[in-house]
């Protein structure tokens, strides 16, 4: 089975994996960024990551933590497909001869590569999840006219219908890119490491599945330690109003969160990203790792 086609399976398998366990904390993730700002004197419509989790559930039940998996997991395949199978050629371009081990400042560049490739699926897939991720918790605040969406597809049809065609399903590239390159340059980068540091030396073959787990889990805390900021003005932007914008761009974003929210603003929703990132790429590199070995 040739090389291409391995990284295109195991991708997809590891990225359903990392999805599947993922997907609740993410939820609640953006809920916590997208909520407007409460009035003075006024509490927020969550008090923090365990009350969103019970007034989520309580509204919703618990499908209401998997609400917009739908879009991801319809490209799932096509995500983790390009960003292992991008990976994956880069480090033969970079390779000195078949077989090398890499360095990790190579692995670094492999992972901001496959970050730029990824950014074009990520840029209209993560609009149409924050979408209806977040639209409970825009409901009662000012944008009370706040469209509701039926499901992902609902959403495509409306940005496409009324919010500028297919350029609209692009809003937010530039805080998504500025996400996905650095971070996959961090998370590929870290992962290496700590398989080298954890094998005593370049040759990582004979880890077992405690290390890749825990190198795996390290290394997506790690993207998240890295650009957690960015992914925040990134979902504002998603989920703005076309009509009456509250941002003018990503800049404007970061400058009015940090004006009005202070720092804290910029790290809203940090606490249940960090606690998803770190089993959702544990399973997602271990699926990875044991179905490429399965294939070779």
């Amino acid at each position: 089975m040739g090389d291409v086609a391995k990284d295109l399976t195991s991708g997809t398998v590891g990225g359903a994996a990392q999805l599947i366990v993922g997907h609740p904390f993410d939820t609640i993730k953006v809920k916590l960024q997208s909520q407007s700002a409460p009035l003075p004197g006024q509490p927020p419509k969550y008090a923090g990551a365990m009350d969103a989790v019970r007034q989520t559930t309580a509204a919703e039940g618990l499908r209401g933590l998997y609400k917009g998996m739908g879009a991801p997991l319809a490209t799932v395949a096509a995500f983790n497909a390009v960003l292992f199978t991008v990976r994956g050629q880069i480090e033969a371009l970079l390779r000195s001869e078949p077989g090398a081990t890499l360095t990790v400042g190579q692995q670094v560049i492999c992972g901001a590569g496959a970050g730029v490739a990824v950014s074009f699926l990520a840029c209209p897939t993560e609009l149409i999840k924050c979408r209806l991720q977040a639209q409970s918790a825009l409901a009662d605040g000012s944008a009370g006219a706040m469209v509701k969406y039926g499901g992902p597809m609902d959403v495509a049809r409306h940005v496409l219908r009324s919010e500028g065609g297919v350029r609209g399903l692009f809003k937010g590239m530039v805080p998504t890119l500025a996400r996905e390159v650095p971070g996959n340059a961090v998370v590929f980068g870290f992962y290496e490491a700590l398989k080298q540091y954890m094998a005593g030396g370049p040759d990582t073959s004979k880890l077992g599945r405690g290390s890749i787990l825990t190198a795996g889990g390290l290394a997506g805390a790690a993207f998240w330690l890295a650009v957690y900021p960015t992914d925040v003005v990134k979902s504002v932007i998603q989920v703005d109003d076309y009509n009456n914008p509250k941002y003018r761009g990503s800049v404007n974003a970061f400058k009015r969160i940090l004006a009005s929210e202070g720092l804290k603003g910029l790290y809203k929703g940090f606490g249940p990203a960090m606690a998803r990132s770190v089993p959702a790429n544990a399973a997602c590199f271990l699926a990875y790792e044991v179905t490429k070995s399965s294939l070779a």
